[in-house]
């Protein structure tokens, strides 16, 4: 990453701490993230969930193949 790219990053991230919409994680499971420029100039964090995705697809599957289902009303993804 580029350091114009992780200078947007720490900030883009410490004002979404500061006003509580993430937190921090001990997750072994991550993402990556790129920025896309705006038509302001200013930068856009996206962050790419698709390999993650894939994986929590295929735990669905597994619970589907051994016959166990969740009630998706009881559940928060």
């Amino acid at each position: 990453m580029a350091v114009k790219e992780l200078q947007e990053l720490k900030s883009q991230l410490q004002e979404l701490l500061e006003k509580g919409f993430i937190r921090p994680s001990t997750s072994p499971w991550g993402a990556p993230v790129l920025f896309v420029k705006k038509k302001d100039g200013s930068m856009r964090l996206c962050i790419d969930y698709r390999e993650l995705n894939k994986l929590t697809i295929k735990m669905l599957q597994t619970l589907r193949s051994n016959e166990l289902f969740a009630k998706f009303s009881k559940c928060e993804f």
